[in-house]
Parts: C-alpha cells; structure tokens; sequence
C-alpha cells in the first residue's frame, strides 16, 4: 500500500517497510487522519452541524494512536535510553486531549461559535504532531527498535485498537493461530529480574509484590472457592467489616451473620449453577455508605471456582463533584 500524505519525509522508508509494519500502520492511520483534517477545515458546522460532528467524532478515535505510542512505542524507545517522547509528546498528547474535551463539551451544549473558534487549534495542533512524527519519532525509533521487537508489537497493539476500519495484518505474518496476550507465555528479555516471579495474564510479580498491593489496596476482598470455603482476605490498614485468620478455613455460611446468609448462600448457588455472574449491594453502616459487589469466578473453560466478595466505603467518593486535575500537596 503506498502512502502520500503530508507527513511525507520518512515516506521513502515507510514504503519498503513490510506489510503489517508498525511504523507503516503509523502511516497508514496518518493518511486517515490528514483526511479528515481537510474534511474538517472545509466544513461549516453552522450549515451543516451533523456533517460537522460526524467527522470530528470519527477523528476523535486519535486517542487510540495516542495510547499505542504511550503503552508500546514509548517503553522500547525508553529502554534504548531515548525518554523524550514519554515527556514531550505525551504532553502534546495531553494538551490535544485537553482541547478535544473541551470541544466534545461545546458539541454538548450545541455552542456552534466557540466550535468554529476552537477547531482550527485542534487541526493545527494535529498537524504539528504529525510533522514531529515524521521528522523526528519514527525515524529515530527505526535506528533504535530491533526487527524482534518490532515483531512483540501486535499483541498489545490489538488489545488498544486502531482508528482503522479494518485490523492491520499481523506482523510478522502469523503462520500459526494467534494467540492472545493473556494465554501468551512466551519468556522476552526484560529490564528487571524474573527471579521468585509469577506470570500473571499481564506481567510479572514476587508474591511479595502480590502481598504489597493486596495490602494497600482500599478495598476488602475476599475469595470463597468453588468448596463453599474461605481460602482468603486481604489484610488493609483500615477494613470496612472485621476479619481475622479465623475465618481461613470456614465454610461461607458460618461467615454471615443469620438475617444475611440465605441471601449469600442464594448467591453462591446461582453463581454456581451459572444463571448469574454479579450481585451488588449498598448500605449505610455506622455512618459510613458501603459499596458491597459478589462476582463469580470462572475459569477458562467456564467452569464456577468461586466467588469474590468485594466491599468499599464509598462515602467520600459520593462526595466528589466537578473535576480535579492537579495535585494540590502544596
């Protein structure tokens, strides 16, 4: 597929890239987006709104290349010693956000003026980054990035999506069935040891690690196994019901005070028989609102493995209002 768009200085190279390619799949979005950006410039949201938003909501899908080159692009060029981009261009990403939230509201309220206004700084915010793109960022990401790890792109590109309508080819060329991020176990060179590690779906932790973040976690969880019994709790700084190692061990019913545990034991028969998979409760108690969710565990042949008892106090959370954006320490 050949590529003419304006971001055209790398396009030599980007040509002889093979199908599939990252860099090429870049480009080939580029091409999308300078499209639009024409469309954009060129319509009058006043004569015809609909057109108008129609395209701009289709441009809005640039978040997509945003998290791809903020969760994959960025920590190879991170790891050959090259952070500018996570600190520059994510900026200019936050900043190009910033305005496409601030037009998605006048689109809200209808304020066509202030839409006509803004969508001009959006169009040349865009183009500015395109141009650094393929000025600076791909080709110096070429020199950096191996074949191989352009080749460890796909999976996570896929989980983030593109602005594409069709998905891009696999690259390399998949020969056998793809398989997905979570079944994938394939050990790569990491910049941090593996050492008393366990694979996760997503990564890689100590029990230790696993221990830490259960502890800190602001929420009570604990887990009743396909047995009825409870096999675990997390141990926080401030819980929202009391546990103690007591209950490791006990069977579900005897965990639940009398007026509440037909209603836990309802829950586990039809979590078990597969007719529902959530149920979600809140309350005030002690003059606190609780947030209290069951969610039934299943493997991945969906066979039932228990359930999951999730509890939070919500009641500052009911407070929140408007919008916090900065960090207010000072």
């Amino acid at each position: 597929m050949k590529i003419n768009i304006m971001m055209n200085s790398f396009l030599p190279e980007v040509n002889k890239l093979p199908k599939g390619h990252p860099v090429k799949v870049y480009y080939e979005e580029g091409a999308l987006i300078e499209g639009l950006l024409a469309e954009l410039s060129e319509v009058d949201a006043k004569v015809d709104y609909q057109k108008y938003f129609n395209i701009f909501n289709q441009l809005t899908s640039i978040e997509k290349r945003f998290l791809r080159k903020e969760n994959q692009l960025f920590p190879y060029l991170e790891k050959h010693g090259w952070n500018g981009p996570s600190q520059g261009m994510w900026s200019f990403h936050d900043n190009l956000r910033e305005q496409i939230r601030w037009i998605n509201q006048f689109n809200a309220d209808k304020n066509i003026d202030k839409i006509v206004e803004s969508i001009p700084f959006l169009i040349d915010g865009i183009k500015r980054l395109l141009s650094t793109e393929d000025s600076r960022l791909f080709p110096n990401a070429m020199k950096l990035i191996s074949k191989e790890e352009w080749e460890e792109f796909y999976e996570g590109d896929e989980e983030i999506g593109w602005m594409l309508a069709e998905k891009p080819a696999p690259y390399p060329e998949v020969v056998e069935e793809y398989i997905h991020p979570s079944e994938d176990f394939t050990e790569r060179e990491l910049p941090f040891s593996l050492e008393n590690t366990h694979h996760y779906d997503e990564g890689y932790m100590t029990p230790e690690q696993v221990n830490m973040i259960f502890k800190f976690m602001p929420l009570d969880l604990t887990y009743v196994d396909e047995n009825d019994k409870v096999v675990f709790y997390n141990r926080g700084e401030e819980r929202v019901f009391p546990r103690s190692k007591g209950i490791i061990g006990r069977e579900v019913r005897f965990c639940h005070p009398p007026k509440s545990v037909d209603m836990v034991l309802r829950i586990v028969k039809e979590f078990r028989e597969g007719t529902k998979d959530n149920a979600e409760f809140w309350f005030n108690y002690r003059e606190r609102m609780l947030y209290v969710r069951y969610f039934a565990i299943r493997d991945k042949e969906n066979n039932y493995k228990g359930v999951l008892e999730m509890s939070q106090d919500v009641t500052d959370i009911r407070k929140l209002e408007g919008e916090k954006r900065l960090l207010d320490w000072d």
